[in-house]
This record gives structure tokens, C-alpha cells and sequence, in this order.
């Protein structure tokens, strides 16, 4: 039986943190801005209005809230000790490298926060959830404990939704989530294909692997994910990601491809074995046919889609075909702007593109699709969540109200050392954990 079913793109609020230290080695916009000085206002306010202008249009938009930076446990577990302040102060003075990291505001890119399944795949027809451990970098190895919180915060219903663990945090099962992820379908309340790309097999040291960035996704983690969530052989491919392109500063895959519905856009550069693996999601495609959007190194050479986030874009439905929401940098780099003009006369599944301004993200290395978490529900499962952080005009507004009263106009490295950042920032969450409706998801307490 088809449910009727819709996408839910629940984007992260840039948190009151937000800094460009460069902490992710293989992304290059993050080392391209380091030290310089950051805007955490712009970009919560950036960040919402992306999610009003698409809940305008009709689309389900939910809100993940910001973790608490900077964080005081993993500076203890790190042998920091005495008061809050006094943790703060020695890591300023003796390890500034590791308070940069405890303050990352980098749980705003949800793309990376879990990996999801929809009910319309899995054996138990529930929708699974399971938290990226995102072992790579450990700025954001810190993360899935809340992320997890949150998430059974908002599905709740145990007939519903099911919640797993972060696979074990050891570079074998490096899991970076959903951003190197992608379902495709006829519908969305439909049975689909969920494509899993990884960097490299963690068990086959002879197999092909980036040379000069790590390969953060293993195939060995892409495979428990999928056996996690009850997914079997015809619900699933697994693609390697093209070695070549990791090295060129495509460290996860929705840097490179994007999908939606029966739609892949993608460069020709994206993936290993490009045609088997058409193949192997047509085969799997049951009563649609694959609509594969190819994007020639010709049309847009690697380096400009990675300085563009091109493909780091939001594929979204629209009543006469597909909406491509793309960063203001792809009207900046010629080629890009070119071949999207070019896209919109040729006869395309996409076919409106609007530009969203995420600078500040952008300058950190994430676009509007490292912004959001898709979650496909059917309208039970949507009426079964937390409805508390889903944008109404209502809720937008009172965020909007929150950011001004908590956030920064300007924010340095030096700043991370302040103990009024800490404090204000733990009660600025405090605040909006009651707005959200979530209750308590944090480590600390007032």
C-alpha cells in the first residue's frame, strides 16, 4: 500500500559559536577563512531565513537545535580540571588548538548529523535513525551523543520511529551520515533505492583510497548502517566515491551529487564505476525511470562545483518539476552560472533554480544541503513528532527574537576563552529548549 508521505527538511541554527578556526582538514573553504573573524548573528539569521523562505513555499521545515559550546565535559574527559572557568582558562592558555575544536559550532551542517530511512524501505516500516559518529575530526566526533538526544526528542513514538546508536567511533566505521547518503524513488511515500557512497573500504588495505585527503566514509559503515535499519538488497547500493575527487576537496559526497524523487544530479567526477552504478539504482527503481542530471568537467570543471557548492544544493519538489536552491556563490564563478542558465533551457527534471545566501556557512564549508537533515514521513509519522520544531510564522519570529537577544555581532578565537560566552550561551539554549518544546538534551545544567 502507498502512504502519502512528504520531505521534512529539518535544518541546524548556527549556534552562538560559530567561528572559522579551520578545523577540517579536506575541506578547503574551512582552511581558506581560518582565524578570520566570524559573524555568529549573520549566520543564525542567514540560516533562518533559508528555512522561512522554503516554508513559505509549502515545504515541511523543522528546526535541530544548536550543542553547547564551548564544551566543558570533553575539555574535562581531556584532564582539564577546577571550575568551568578555571577549564576554560587552561585550555586558552595551554591548548588553544583543542578549545577551538570543544567551541566548533559545526552541528549547525545537519547534513552530517544522522543517517535516515524511511518506513517506505525498512523490514519493521518504521523510520530509522541513526546518529553519525563522525569519527574523522573531533570537533564533530562530540557531537552524536546530543544529536541523538535531540532526535528521540522530537520521534518519539517507538511504533514510529526507531533509534540506534552511533557505530563505534574508531576509523573503521567512519560514518559522516546522511551527507553521504541519498534516496531516490517514484514518490516519497513510495519504496525507493537509498544509494550509500563511501570514501574507501576500511578492511581492504589494496583497495582504491584517496591520497592527499582522508576518505571519511568507510564501506564498512555505510554496510551496518544499512543492516541497522532493516534495509535489504533491493533497497540498497553501495558507490565509491571517486578517489580523485576526494582529493580535490570533496570530502563527502553531497559536495558532488544531489538527489531527489527519480533524479540524480551529479558531476561526471562524482562516483567509481559510473555506469554500474545507474544500473545497479535503476534496477532497483521500481516504476520510474532514473533521470541522471550529468554534469560534464567540460560544462564545470571539479574545482569551480567545489568552490561553488553547486551540488551542495537542495533538489526539491515543485508543481512543475524540480526547484534547485543553490548558494549565492554559483552566480559568482562563471562557469557555473553559465551551465545553470544553460540547464533551464534545456528540456530537464529541474527546472527553477533560486540562490540562498549562507555565506557565513559557506565561508566555513557548508551550503544549503550541509544545513539540512532530510526525513521522509508519512502523514501519521508526522503527526506523531514533536511538532514544537516545525517553523511556523510564529515560531520564526520568536528565534528570530532569541538570536538578537543571544548572539554576537563579531566572534574571534580569542572570544572562546570568555566565561560570559559560556555562560550566556548555556542559558541562551536553556531558553530555547523550552521554545523548542525538546526538555533537557544537554550536558549542562542552571
Amino acid at each position: 500500500m502507498v502512504m502519502h508521505a512528504v520531505e521534512a527538511n529539518f535544518d541546524g541554527l548556527v549556534g552562538p559559536t560559530h567561528n572559522y578556526a579551520g578545523l577540517s582538514w579536506g575541506n578547503i573553504a574551512s582552511k581558506a577563512n581560518v582565524n578570520a573573524a566570524s559573524n555568529p548573528k549573520e549566520a543564525a539569521l542567514q540560516g533562518l531565513a533559508k528555512m522561512k523562505r522554503l516554508a513559505d513555499r509549502g515545504y515541511v521545515q523543522g528546526v535541530l537545535p544548536p550543542h553547547e559550546r564551548p564544551h566543558i565535559p570533553s575539555l574535562r574527559r581531556l584532564g582539564f580540571e577546577g571550575s568551568d572557568r578555571q577549564v576554560l582558562e587552561q585550555a586558552a592558555s595551554t591548548a588553544p588548538a583543542i578549545l577551538a575544536a570543544v567551541s566548533s559550532a559545526s552541528a549547525m551542517w545537519t547534513a552530517n548529523a544522522a543517517t535516515v530511512s524511511a518506513s517506505a524501505d525498512t523490514a519493521d516500516h518504521r523510520v530509522h535513525f541513526t546518529p553519525a559518529n563522525l569519527c574523522a575530526k573531533f570537533h564533530r566526533s562530540i557531537e552524536h551523543p546530543v544529536t541523538a538526544r535531540a532526535l528521540k526528542a522530537i520521534f518519539t513514538d517507538e511504533s514510529c520511529f526507531a533509534h540506534h546508536p552511533a557505530l563505534p567511533s574508531v576509523a573503521h566505521f567512519g560514518d559522516e551520515g546522511a551527507a553521504n547518503h541519498t534516496r531516490l524513488s517514484r514518490g516519497h511515500g513510495e519504496p525507493g533505492v537509498e544509494l550509500f557512497v563511501y570514501g574507501k573500504s576500511a578492511f581492504n588495505a589494496e583497495a582504491p583510497a584517496p591520497a592527499r585527503y582522508p576518505a571519511r566514509q568507510t564501506l564498512e559503515a555505510s554496510q551496518a548502517v544499512a543492516r541497522l535499519h532493516g534495509l535489504t538488497d533491493r533497497h540498497v547500493v553501495f558507490a565509491q566515491q571517486n578517489p580523485a575527487a576526494i582529493d580535490a576537496g570533496v570530502f563527502h559526497n553531497d559536495v558532488i551529487a544531489v538527489g531527489n524523487g527519480n533524479v540524480l544530479f551529479y558531476h561526471e567526477q562524482a562516483f567509481m564505476e559510473e555506469e554500474r552504478v545507474l544500473a545497479d539504482i535503476q534496477k532497483r527503481l521500481p516504476g520510474a525511470k532514473l533521470e541522471a542530471v550529468r554534469v560534464t568537467s567540460e560544462e564545470v570543471p571539479l574545482q569551480d562545483a567545489v568552490a561553488s557548492y553547486l551540488f551542495n544544493s537542495q533538489l526539491l519538489n515543485t508543481p512543475d518539476g524540480m526547484l534547485l536552491a543553490v548558494p549565492g556563490e554559483c552566480r559568482e564563478i562563471e562557469s557555473v552560472s553559465r551551465y545553470l542558465d544553460n540547464l533551464l533551457r534545456q528540456d530537464s527534471p529541474i527546472t527553477s533554480v533560486e540562490v540562498f545566501d549562507v555565506k557565513q556557512s559557506m565561508r566555513n564549508g557548508g551550503g544549503p544541503a550541509c544545513l539540512r537533515l532530510r526525513v521522509l514521513l508519512t502523514d501519521e509519522e508526522l503527526k506523531a513528532m514533536n511538532r514544537g520544531v516545525i517553523l511556523t510564522d510564529a515560531l520564526y519570529e520568536r528565534l528570530v527574537t532569541w538570536v538578537e537577544a543571544h548572539y554576537r555581532d563579531e566572534l574571534t578565537q580569542e572570544d572562546l576563552a570568555d566565561p560570559m560566552l559560556l555562560d550566556d550561551n548555556r542559558k541562551a539554549l536553556d531558553e530555547l529548549t523550552g521554545i523548542l518544546g525538546l526538555g533537557s538534551i544537554y550536558d549542562f545544567q542552571l
